[in-house]
């Protein structure tokens, strides 16, 4: 792979302080013709660590439509560079570029390190962020789309629903990052994604992994029980923003013997997507757990998505 040389920095142009951001680092080519951004800082927050980002643009000339994809771990873990362990990341990475997508992987906070609604914040940062640098990244700022899995996949939906119209727009927009600019997508793609928190806190938790103290992953999210805090798990909840939007395109794929989030929890998101005009399609994996487990039809779930996304933010492909 080869780097393309630095850029000058015009030290009579630097303030004090920084912004809470840092400008894309040169990219490297691969021998492919991707060129891969590494390790962007998008956000910063004294006290936090930084929050990065990954950008993949096919070869060719763009600008490019995007794909902003957002990891899951329940709000308390994961990784912007890994898939959930059923999907191989050649294999979702691999396919967004080849259907002429460039692909943004985000990090954003864990719930223990701040509660809801800092995860939104750090999305809607990364996708103005995008928007920002789109000329230097290769982007088309006005085709970009989300897709997430599991924790990604409710905060997608989240950025496809929330606006600075909706209900408490202003303050679930945040500050982080670049905080000029437009954080909607054109097009979602969750993956069996909590809709809401308030009807899931009568599901009961599966048993959690051994072997030390796991927190309830709801708990944190929101820094206390549903049934403490019922105004904040509406806020959380995507179906709490369906009606009165102007919903995006959605595709919802989900196991139907998902042990950990519902299948119901997204014919609720899909149900309320459709009272509010939206277009939605409901892809149920028939007999898979969570991340998929049981399903042998992996790679044509990822081509669905692919599909999706290309259609909608029209990619040349």
């Amino acid at each position: 792979m080869t780097q393309s040389p630095p850029s000058e920095i015009d030290i009579a142009d630097m303030t004090w302080p920084p912004p809470p951001y840092r400008s894309p680092v040169p990219p490297v080519t691969g021998p492919d013709g991707v060129r891969h951004f590494d390790g962007i800082t998008y956000a910063t927050t004294p006290g936090y660590r930084p929050r990065l980002l990954d950008v993949q643009v096919p070869a060719g000339e763009g600008p490019f439509p995007a794909v902003v994809w957002i990891h899951g771990g329940g709000w308390l873990d994961g990784d912007r560079r890994y898939p959930p362990p059923t999907v191989p990341a050649a294999l979702l990475h691999g396919a967004v570029l080849a259907a002429g997508l460039a692909l943004v992987s985000i990090d954003y906070r864990h719930s223990l390190e701040a509660p809801f609604p800092a995860q939104l914040h750090d999305v809607k940062a990364a996708i103005r962020y995008v928007r920002m640098f789109a000329d230097t990244l290769g982007i088309d700022p006005d085709r970009i789309g989300a897709w997430g899995e599991s924790a990604g996949g409710h905060l997608a939906a989240l950025a496809g629903l929330v606006g600075p119209d909706s209900p408490q727009g202003a303050e679930l927009e945040g500050a982080q990052g670049v905080t000029a600019g437009e954080s909607g997508v054109r097009a979602v793609v969750d993956w069996y994604g909590v809709s809401d928190l308030v009807t899931l806190a009568e599901h009961p938790m599966p048993a959690m992994p051994t072997g030390g103290d796991f927190p309830d992953p709801y708990e944190a999210l929101l820094g206390s029980t549903v049934a403490e805090r019922p105004d904040l798990a509406r806020a959380a909840s995507p179906v709490t923003y369906a009606q009165g939007s102007t919903p995006p395109p959605f595709l919802l794929v989900h196991g139907t013997h998902d042990g950990l989030v519902p299948y119901s929890q997204s014919e609720a998101l899909a149900a309320a997507l459709r009272s509010a005009g939206g277009e939605v399609t409901l892809q149920p994996v028939e007999g898979a757990d969570h991340i998929f487990l049981g399903s042998r039809d992996i790679p044509a779930i990822v081509e669905g998505g692919v599909t999706f996304l290309a259609r909608h933010l029209g990619a040349r492909v």
